[in-house]
C-alpha cells in the first residue's frame, strides 16, 4: 500500500491530540495514586505490590492503545503481532535478571572459614 501524501498514511490518520492528552492524564493519575500509596505506607507490602503492579499494567495498556494505536485493524496488525511476540521475550529477560540478582550473593561470595574453625589453627 503506497501513499503519495504522507498525511494519508493510516498510522498518521489515527494520531490525535485528544488521544495523547488522554493517555498523559490517565498515566499521570495512575502514577500519582501509586506515589501516594507508597509515600503514605497505605497498605501491607504484599497488597501494595499488587496494587502498584495493577496500576503499572493499566498504564501500559492505556499507552499501548492510545499512544501506539495497537489494535487488530488491518493497518496495525503487524505492529500488534510484533508486540505480542515480544512480550514473552521481555518477561523471560526480566525473570532471568531477577533470578540472577536474587542468587548473586551465593554465586559470588567467597565463603570464609568461621571463627570457630580459625581458633583451632591459632596455637
Amino acid at each position: 500500500m503506497s501513499h503519495d501524501n504522507p498525511l494519508q498514511h493510516p498510522e498518521v490518520q489515527v494520531a490525535s491530540g485528544r488521544g495523547y492528552l488522554l493517555t498523559f492524564l490517565i498515566s499521570t493519575l495512575l502514577m500519582g495514586v501509586s506515589l501516594l500509596l507508597v509515600a503514605n505506607h497505605a497498605m501491607a507490602p504484599f497488597g501494595l505490590m499488587l496494587v502498584l503492579s495493577l496500576c503499572a499494567g493499566l498504564a501500559v495498556i492505556v499507552q499501548i492503545y492510545f499512544l501506539m494505536h495497537m489494535d487488530l485493524s488491518e493497518a496495525h496488525i503487524w505492529n500488534t503481532v510484533a508486540l505480542v511476540l515480544t512480550i514473552p521475550l521481555f518477561i523471560l529477560a526480566i525473570g532471568l535478571t531477577a533470578w540472577m540478582f536474587s542468587t548473586l550473593y551465593e554465586r559470588t561470595m567467597v565463603m570464609l572459614p568461621t571463627m570457630h574453625g580459625m581458633a583451632g589453627m591459632v596455637h
